[in-house]
């Protein structure tokens, strides 16, 4: 395994999605293809790792016809310990994500006919632990368990995104003869699916348990690497109009999904190492748009324990 693979294997994002549009819709807690073409699965070589994951595009969920983005920063530190159990690797992780997003709509009740939102905010920090094995020929495999904190002061955002998220990931490498084919795949239980409204007049949406799954297949030649990727989401455990245990009223639910192809290139600049994807939705259901988005994936090492000095005896 090349230390390139390896070091792929720090990226881990945090970030949250849900429709602030007029159905009752839901979203992932973190960003379909947010993690397509890393490698999770690899044991990282002991040591510090910087990684930032960037994301624009439209809104999915934006008011049909509106002039929409949705963008998103995660900064993540990876700590790649000294220690190894069951065979496994261990690795921490700890991130903090900052959304922004806005949407310009015709609205015949605004001045002007056309009504403008706009929101930007830290949220929902991010930690889990992972467990990760080298099983030798190419093949990788790892397990992730964390927990996106919920957090009482969103902003705009504040009744959709407060609340923990239980995350867990198993993550699948092969590397060989150039070739690199990697799958994530995440589920996250929330403990109390929220609301929002539509600028404070009706609920209008909600979040709820999810699967999402990121793959890719790329190819390495020297420092560049090419490829595709493809992922998707779902939503599961929707309900319908009524009262949750919170005592909040929810719309009936409708629960979304969508699967996206792009393309990926990336280049080792030794040691720091990019990623740079380009997607387009080609299947959505209960969303109000389909999404084009721009990922870049930059991650930097920065620390590593130095390497034990030679003993040289003296006779």
């Amino acid at each position: 395994m090349n230390i390139k693979a390896k070091l792929l294997g720090a990226a881990m994002g945090a970030l949250g999605l849900c429709g602030l549009s007029s159905a009752a819709l839901a979203g992932s807690t973190n960003p379909p293809g947010e993690r397509a073409g890393l490698d999770l699965a690899t044991p990282l070589p002991e040591g510090i790792y910087f990684v930032n994951i960037t994301g624009v595009g439209n809104w999915r969920d934006a008011v049909p016809g509106a002039d929409s983005n949705f963008s998103y920063n995660v900064p993540i530190v990876a700590w790649s310990t000294p220690w190894n159990i069951l065979g496994g690797h261990i690795q921490l992780l700890v991130a903090a994500p900052e959304i922004l997003a806005g949407e310009n709509y015709r609205n015949p009740l605004a001045i002007g006919g056309r009504s403008t939102f706009y929101a930007q905010t830290i949220y929902n920090p991010f930690v889990a632990g992972q467990i990760a094995w080298n099983f030798g020929n190419g093949f990788s495999a790892s397990l992730l368990s964390g927990a996106y904190i919920g957090i009482s002061n969103a902003g705009t955002f504040d009744n959709a995104f407060n609340h923990t998220t239980f995350h867990e990931q198993l993550a699948l490498a092969y590397h060989g003869g150039g070739w690199n084919a990697t799958a994530n795949l995440m589920v996250g239980f929330l403990t109390d699916q929220g609301s929002c409204s539509a600028f404070g007049i009706v609920p209008s949406c909600q979040n709820n348990d999810y699967f999402n799954y990121d793959l890719a297949l790329t190819h390495t030649f020297g420092k560049w690497e090419v490829g595709m990727v493809g992922y998707g989401s779902t939503d599961f455990g929707g309900y319908g109009a009524g009262f949750n245990n919170s005592g909040i009223y929810h719309q009936a639910y409708a629960n979304q999904s969508q699967f996206a192809l792009g393309g990926l290139i990336g280049y080792n600049f030794g040691p720091v190492i990019t990623q740079f994807i380009v997607s387009t939705d080609v299947y959505t259901q209960n969303y109000n748009n389909k999404q084009t988005q721009f990922l870049a994936h930059v991650i930097v090492p920065l620390w590593a324990p130095e390497a034990p000095k030679a003993v040289v005896a003296k006779y």
